[in-house]
């Protein structure tokens, strides 16, 4: 069982803090930390209001969410790491090179399929994003629960 898991994407106001929000909830294991970051975050800033939106309408409860920079630290205490696209990978291990086996791609289990970045896009983009995450937290249910991921 993995108790830390990270979910990275760039600006840390779409993907990630919506994958944070899906797991969250899915997993429904209050001893699972479950936290996102951002490779080139915009701090201090909350979610889009677009994904708020969207995470609403499938009454996902998203917390207080703030913009993070993701950082060596956080790398280290995450058990799991999940990226939206290959590209952040690189970012990633420029911090923290050793965390490279228990880093993967959100949708590892969907023949390794990236997750556009809806940003400054229509809400149509926010719900597309949401439908790709939804399929891919739920892939990562049972390796979450079995601390597997091969």
């Amino acid at each position: 069982m993995f108790s830390n898991v990270l979910v990275v994407c760039v600006g840390n106001i779409c993907r990630s803090p919506m994958a944070e929000a899906l797991l969250r909830q899915r997993a429904n294991a209050p001893h699972v930390q479950i936290a996102s970051a951002g490779t080139h975050a915009l701090r201090g800033h909350s979610i889009d209001p677009l994904a708020q939106a969207v995470l609403q309408t499938h009454q996902v409860q998203s917390s207080r969410h703030i913009a993070r920079q993701v950082d060596r630290h956080m790398l280290h205490q995450a058990e799991l790491i999940l990226l939206m696209e290959r590209s952040q990978l690189k970012s990633v291990l420029k911090l923290a090179p050793e965390v490279r086996g228990k880093t993967f791609l959100i949708g590892k289990w969907q023949h390794h399929m990236e997750i556009a970045d809806p940003y400054r896009q229509p809400q149509l983009a926010f719900e597309q994003t949401y439908e790709q995450l939804s399929r891919c937290v739920d892939d990562w249910l049972p390796y979450l629960q079995s601390g597997e991921t091969r």
